[in-house]
């Protein structure tokens, strides 16, 4: 996420090819995350977790070692880099759909390891990025990505042993790999998806709101930082505590998440997380009003993903998990790179302010409309099926 970007800009000087760099990775990580649900459902999310976080040491290392040796083409870097997202794809969407059988092997309710999940994750985004900006600092953008080939490596092993004892879902109902086409199963998956009123919901308003989310992060954050004078430590330091407060609100949903009217808690966190950051920022708000609001707004968004995840993990039959998950992970990530370009083209023509309220409205009826959706209300129901 950084050191690949700043490598591009330090041998090239281009943010056009830092660009194409980034759809490089993020093209392939969509596409290849819909077409492995099968490949999940058929081998077992370990083995393909496994499979592509070990090859992943491979692509990301080639990086470093092919630069220092004078032998990284643009071309060469595109093309790992695609590599790189065409194995991150499968690689996530066979670790989520391990869930059901941490939950099983554990004996725990769905939202106490969909929460833990979710922190580890927002965690491990936010102490990432920054170890990230030291070791480019410390050693360079090229020999910083050794570091992150070795984590992919270090992930295996912890992986690898911690899972061992796991069942393999899909055990118990999915056909035998040759007994159907692989176009058939991908095609069961996502009829599946397509007539669960609620599951198809939750995948339309995720992607919707990833879209507008990477709008505020990419175009209007950097915006405001600059345009209100407070600069890159004010903007840094919003990241980190919308980050920190999200694990913590992520811990809590693990710890009583399965006490909570799933619901109201849903409607009650997208008020709080959605529209109050957007308007702060619009309305040139006093810093500390700004940092308030992104300490409740952090708080609540981390009950979100606890919720939508148990929600999404009980409604989907064992033998469809990987294919399902694959897919609602893939539209979630699917509209992301529209959310920059539509943020940075509207702020151009309508400036910073209005682009910002009005990014925040959007946001807020997208995620109030299932209120008026009895198909949204089946969150609770699903609790324990």
């Amino acid at each position: 996420m950084i050191a690949i970007p700043l490598l591009v800009l330090a041998t090239t000087g281009s943010a056009a090819r830092t660009g194409m760099v980034a759809a490089a990775e993020l093209v392939p990580l969509v596409l290849f995350k819909i077409v492995a649900g099968p490949a999940i459902d058929s081998l077992g999310p370990r083995r393909v977790a496994l499979t592509c976080d070990t090859l992943s040491v491979v692509a990301v290392a080639a990086v470093p070692l092919l630069h220092t040796a004078g032998l990284l083409s643009f071309g060469a870097l595109l093309a790992l880099v695609a590599l790189a997202g065409a194995l991150r794809g499968p690689g996530d969407a066979a670790k989520h759909a391990m869930i059901p059988s941490v939950v099983a092997a554990a004996r725990v309710p769905m939202e106490q390891v969909t929460g833990l999940y979710s922190a580890v994750e927002r965690t491990a985004s936010m102490l990432g990025a920054a170890l990230a900006g030291v070791l480019v600092l410390a050693l360079g953008p090229a020999d910083a990505l050794l570091v992150d080939a070795a984590s992919f490596g270090i992930g295996v092993l912890v992986l690898g042993l911690g899972t061992r004892r796991l069942a393999r879902v899909g055990d118990a109902g999915e056909e035998p790999a040759d007994a159907l086409g692989y176009r058939v199963r991908l095609r069961e998956g996502w009829r599946f998806l397509r007539t669960d009123r609620l599951l198809m919901g939750i995948a339309v308003m995720v992607a919707l709101t990833n879209m507008l989310d990477l709008a505020w992060s990419a175009v209007l954050m950097p915006v405001w930082a600059v345009d209100s004078g407070h600069g890159a430590g004010a903007l840094g330091l919003l990241f980190a505590v919308w980050g920190g407060c999200s694990a913590l609100g992520s811990l809590v949903a693990a710890k009583w998440g399965d006490r909570l009217p799933r619901f109201r808690v849903y409607l009650v966190a997208f008020l709080v997380t959605g529209l109050p950051r957007y308007a702060v920022l619009a309305l040139g708000a006093p810093w500390v009003v700004v940092l308030g609001a992104f300490v409740v707004g952090g708080a609540a968004s981390g009950f979100l993903n606890p919720i939508l995840g148990a929600v999404e993990l009980e409604r989907i039959p064992p033998a469809l998990v990987g294919r399902v998950t694959a897919l609602v992970s893939a539209m979630a990530w699917g509209l992301m790179p529209l959310g920059s370009l539509l943020g940075g083209v509207a702020t151009q023509a309508w400036g910073f302010a209005a682009t910002t309220l009005a990014t925040g409205l959007v946001y807020f009826v997208v995620t109030t409309a299932p209120a008026l959706d009895p198909a949204f209300r089946q969150m609770d129901g699903a609790r324990g099926a």
